[in-house]
């Protein structure tokens, strides 16, 4: 039997295997880093795993080409007076402010303290903390008409770094309504993407991976979905991921009170 993190090796292509006891098909997912992934079943064994992916090997090489096509382009940003950030899709400049308060949008502007400005890893928190609390107090807001579309109840929800993913859902094995964990980073994005992101995920508290009845029961909830998920991939290569810049000489400036 395949087990949960284990990796084949299948020809030219190597597998990150998920198991999962939910699932009852295989399936398969190219991950943004290019990782390729098979879901499976607790019951699949090696010989199944293996006729599957022999079957599928060309929609592999053809994810394989289009992930080439859109390598991210992450930037990176210098923390000084005007460096420009997104939140939802519309652009706000940084504005660093006298010692050490809290990191906040106010008056247009996203306010940082000078104090942890001076070291990059500290503004670099300061802001990815922002955009985690700015996320979760947005997010709760956003669920309650999606799950209703989607006719669910609506998760826990928790924003932090997911790597590779924009979002995840995780049920709750005791029976309750699970977790809906959302990367910070797509906060950054334009509210129908986001919108986008957590109607995907909520698709999952009905039915786990990507198949045929996924697609549809999402399409039922955003008919664009298939629009979406591209405008996704495209967007998504270029937002922000918390890579700091060097500041240039002559490029800073005095914080504002």
């Amino acid at each position: 039997m395949l087990t949960d993190g284990q990796q084949l090796r299948l020809g030219e292509f190597v597998l990150h295997v998920r198991v999962s006891a939910r699932r009852g098909r295989l399936a398969l997912a190219v991950e943004r880093d290019g990782t390729v992934v098979l879901r499976a079943p607790a019951s699949c064994d090696m010989k199944r795993a293996e006729v599957f992916v022999r079957a599928h090997a060309g929609w592999i090489a053809d994810k394989a080409r289009l992930r080439d096509r859109f390598r991210p382009a992450h930037p990176s940003r210098a923390l000084v007076d005007g460096t420009a950030f997104r939140y939802l899709g519309r652009e706000y400049r940084l504005l660093l402010v006298q010692g050490s308060e809290p990191t906040r949008l106010r008056a247009g502007r996203l306010r940082l303290g000078a104090t942890a400005a001076a070291n990059p890893a500290d503004g670099r928190k300061a802001i990815i903390d922002w955009y985690q609390r700015a996320g979760t107090n947005w997010a709760l807001g956003r669920f309650q008409p999606w799950a209703g579309r989607l006719e669910v109840r609506e998760p826990d929800v928790e924003v932090r770094d997911l790597g590779d993913r924009w979002g995840a859902y995780t049920p709750d094995a005791g029976g309750g309504s699970g977790r809906m964990t959302l990367h910070w980073a797509i906060f950054q994005l334009p509210i129908r993407l986001v919108d986008y992101v957590i109607a995907h995920e909520l698709a999952h508290v009905r039915i786990s991976g990507h198949g045929p009845d996924y697609w549809r029961l999402l399409r039922r909830a955003i008919p664009e979905c298939e629009r979406l998920k591209d405008e996704l991939d495209e967007m998504g290569r270029r937002v922000w991921l918390g890579e700091t810049a060097d500041i240039p000489p002559g490029g800073g400036s005095d914080p504002s009170a």
